[in-house]
Formats: C-alpha cells, structure tokens, sequence
C-alpha cells in the first residue's frame, strides 16, 4: 500500500522548495518519484516543429524522489507519517501515526 495516493495534501520536507505544500499530480511507485503542483518546476524551451507553430517557454514540474515528501493527515492538518489498519470489512487503509485517525 502506497503511503501518498493522488491528489493528496503533501510537504515537501527537503530540497530546494522545502516548506512548501501542494497536491500530487502524478506518483510512479516502481521508481519511487511523485510529481507535485508548483515543485521542481523546470523551464523548458519548446522549438516550433510545424509550420504555423509558435516557439514558446513553458514551465513544468518534474519528478522528485517520495522520501522528500510527507502526506498532511486531513483530521489534525499536520505532516504525519502513515501506518497501515485493517477495517471491519477487511480492507486495508492508510491511519495518521499522530492522531490515529483513518485518512
């Protein structure tokens, strides 16, 4: 079970844009990278590959590894660290180590 999912609140706890809190855009668990809104971004410079096109600069995040990053629990609005609990219907789901609240 993954401990940060899509579209959850996260901090960013090292790195250049550390303090900063976002949601995630995209998460590759094999390679263990996240990509949050407005971290790492990167300029890229785009050529004009067919007639007509504009040449442009776009801006655009990139991956970063999951270890910089820590989910906000929803229930205490802190950076938490994440446990695994058993539900009643035997699911499995991810518990706020802070407040053990089921988030």
């Amino acid at each position: 079970m993954m401990r940060v999912k899509k579209n959850d609140k996260v901090v960013v706890i090292s790195g250049k844009d550390k303090g900063k809190v976002s949601d995630v855009i995209a998460i590759l668990p094999k390679a263990g990278k996240i990509k949050v809104k407005d971290v790492a971004v990167q300029t890229r410079h785009m050529k004009a590959r067919k007639q007509g096109d504009t040449a442009r600069i776009s801006k655009e995040e990139s991956y970063i590894p999951l270890s910089k990053v820590m989910p906000i629990c929803s229930s205490c609005n802190k950076p938490c660290r994440v446990g695994a609990v058993e539900l009643k219907d035997g699911k499995k789901a991810r518990m706020c180590r802070k407040c053990n609240e089921v988030m």
